[in-house]
C-alpha cells in the first residue's frame, strides 16, 4: 500500500491549510483531525486537487494556486444594490457582514455587506476568496483505492 499516489480511484486523508498570499490563515486542520476525500468527488477544487496528483503517503507539498484555478475572479455580476428598506429593521447592518438570501431555485446563497449607503446597501455574492491567490499547504497521512462506485 506504501506505493499507492494520489489521483483517479483514490480516497485521500490529509492535513491543509489555505492562506491568502502575503496575508492571513483562511482554514487550517493541521492542529484538528485530517480531512479525507475521495479524489474527482467535487469536494476539493481542481486547482487543489492537480497540486497533490503523484504524491505518496507521508509527503509534503506547498503550492500556489492562482484565482483561476481555485476560487475565480471576483465578477463584478455578483455584486447587488439593495434598497436599504428591504432589508429587516432587526439587522444591524455593518461591512463584512453575511446575510442568507434565496436564490432562483429557493435554495440559500450568502451575501457580504460590502457597502452601506444612506439608502442603499451593496451585497457581494462573490466567494470571499474569489480573486485571490492562495498558498496552499498540505501533507497527505494516507492513500487507499475507493471503494464506492
Amino acid at each position: 500500500m506504501k506505493d499507492l499516489i494520489v489521483g483517479e480511484g483514490m480516497d485521500i486523508t490529509l492535513h491543509f491549510s489555505l492562506q491568502i498570499e502575503g496575508g492571513d490563515m483562511v482554514d487550517s486542520n493541521f492542529d484538528k483531525e485530517p480531512a479525507t476525500f475521495t479524489f474527482g468527488d467535487g469536494s476539493l477544487l481542481p486547482g487543489f486537487e492537480q497540486a497533490l496528483v503523484g504524491m505518496k503517503a507521508g509527503a509534503r507539498t506547498q503550492a500556489i494556486i492562482e484565482p483561476e484555478k481555485g476560487f475565480g475572479q471576483s465578477n463584478p455580476q455578483n455584486i447587488q444594490i439593495f434598497k436599504r428598506d428591504s432589508f429587516n429593521q432587526d439587522i444591524e447592518l455593518a461591512v463584512g457582514l453575511v446575510l442568507s438570501f434565496a436564490d432562483a431555485a429557493g435554495g440559500e446563497l450568502p451575501g457580504v455587506v460590502a457597502a452601506i449607503g444612506d439608502d442603499q446597501v451593496t451585497v457581494d455574492f462573490n466567494h470571499p476568496l474569489a480573486g485571490r491567490t492562495i498558498i496552499f499547504d498540505a501533507q497527505i497521512i494516507g492513500i487507499k483505492p475507493t471503494t464506492t462506485h
